[in-house]
């Protein structure tokens, strides 16, 4: 299934002007990942998270099993981001397992996008439930997660992903669609 591309549109402003991911002007455009992306989303996963980025293999791997399931932002030249998101064999529950905005980018409500797109997708296919992790600390995250009707039980799981390695997780309930 071919994944949508959408063009952004400045807040306030017009919707047939473009949102410019840089000084050269260059639109951003959201779109499946192919793989001639590998290169770039490794840059961006290791410039987002610099103490535990995702090595070649896995992301080279999570492009082979589950290319239709990540999202990233293109201005043509480079990526600015991306979201991977994987659901259960049963297609009860959705896990998004990384949302990731190049610093350049935060602030622009490019992650929210992202996961405005996901839930949309995920509201088509009937997912009943998306979940996801975060560092306790990570309040940024914790308030777009929450703005877009994650819930958690407000439980820190010491050592989720390993020791140190803290995180809430978080709950949407999607219904029956």
């Amino acid at each position: 299934m071919a994944l949508p591309e959408e063009r952004f549109p400045f807040s306030g402003h017009h919707t047939d002007q473009a949102f410019f991911a840089d000084r050269a002007e260059r639109p951003l455009t959201m779109r499946g990942v192919t793989e001639a992306d590998l290169p770039e989303l490794l840059r961006v996963d290791r410039e987002v998270f610099p103490e535990e980025p995702y090595p070649y293999f896995v992301l080279r791997q999570h492009i082979d099993v589950h290319g239709d399931r990540i999202l990233v932002l293109d201005d043509g030249e480079c990526l600015h981001g991306y979201v991977l998101f994987v659901t259960t064999s049963d297609g009860y529950v959705c896990w998004v397992l990384s949302l990731a905005v190049s610093a350049d980018q935060r602030g622009r409500g490019l992650g929210r996008r992202l996961m405005l797109e996901v839930l949309r997708q995920l509201r088509r296919e009937r997912v009943h439930e998306v979940r996801l992790t975060v560092e306790p600390t990570n309040a940024a995250a914790i308030t777009l997660y929450r703005t877009l009707g994650f819930s958690t039980d407000g439980r820190v799981h010491r050592g989720y992903l390993g020791p140190g390695e803290d995180r809430l997780i978080m709950v949407l309930e999607m219904g029956r669609g």
